[in-house]
């Protein structure tokens, strides 16, 4: 991999860079299937790129990490440039200083490849609205994710609810797609009237009342949000008329799935890795209707 700084640049600068790189080793752009755009505190950036670039195996990328950082300084931008062959895609690590921490979208514009989708994240704390940023108006698909928020991110969802736009989604929905399949699966075979629910988890965990929300949207029913030792959700238990029908975790890792009349079976259910996450989020950049739907249930109900 081939690792290049430029200090107080320009975006120009930038792309003529990237052009001499993959002229110089052979790698040309026309691989790359969108530009994923990353918005995080420095504090953040490692773990966010290591993510992504993760991610991007699967969708080769041109990935943008835009940094702001001293507003207070002069007006400047440096830029940190990787391509190689570990590297799936392309890399630019931004750091913004001064007033150019207000205008990232004017740095960030130019560098997007041309006729691909866009995809901008918040690792950590994102936009109340993000599809109103001027990093989110750039994007198609917009992913924040509620459990970067110092409150766990509960209370932010009730925002992300209030200010959806077509496009938005967060990693608290993504981390229920092992826990939405396992639960569909276990009503393809008739299970009875469903009556009532309750969704165990551990405090905080924004990804509950997702779950709650969802379930209660498509078994028209109220499912109740409890608190458990985690990690994470651990519980799922619907009322049924002959019985129970119930999804426990306590491992992280396996769950049994118990119904009426029927055996206990183990079911791999195993919390996943963020970059797991994103290469899910990225293989739609489409709107997520059944999202919206449960994020907008969820703010409608939540007590606060």
């Amino acid at each position: 991999m081939t690792t290049f700084m430029l200090s107080d640049t320009t975006a120009g600068k930038i792309s003529a860079q990237f052009t001499h790189l993959r002229h110089q080793m052979g790698a040309p752009a026309i691989g790359m299937v969108l530009t994923l755009v990353v918005v995080c505190e420095e504090r953040h950036q490692y773990d966010a790129l290591r993510a992504a670039s993760e991610a991007a195996r699967e969708h080769p990328s041109r990935i943008i990490v835009v940094i702001n950082r001293e507003v207070e300084e002069p007006i400047r931008l440096d830029a940190e440039l990787r391509i190689g062959e570990s590297t799936p895609g392309e890399v630019v690590v931004l750091r913004l200083y001064g007033e150019l921490t207000q205008h990232a979208d004017s740095v960030v514009s130019p560098l997007l490849l041309p006729d691909t989708p866009v995809v901008a994240w918040w690792p950590g704390k994102a936009p109340d609205v993000p599809s109103k940023d001027a990093i989110g108006a750039l994007a198609q698909r917009r992913i924040t994710d509620a459990r970067g928020f110092d409150d766990g991110g509960v209370t932010s969802l009730v925002t992300r609810a209030k200010g959806y736009a077509r496009g938005d989604t967060d990693l608290a929905w993504a981390r229920l797609t092992p826990w939405r399949s396992l639960l569909a699966a276990a009503f393809d075979q008739p299970v009875g009237k469903v009556y009532e629910g309750v969704v165990e988890a551990s405090s905080g965990n924004p990804s509950a009342p997702l779950l709650a929300a969802w379930l209660s949207e498509r078994l028209g029913v109220h499912i109740e949000v409890l608190e458990s030792p985690g990690p994470g959700i651990t519980t799922v238990r619907l009322k049924l008329d002959g019985g129970e029908l119930s999804v426990v975790r306590t491992d992280a890792r396996l769950a049994t799935l118990s119904r009426p009349g029927q055996p206990d079976r183990n079911v791999a259910l195993a919390r996943r890795h963020t970059s797991e996450l994103m290469a899910e989020e990225l293989r739609r950049l489409d709107s997520d209707e059944i999202y919206e739907a449960a994020v907008k249930r969820f703010a409608r109900t939540y007590k606060g």
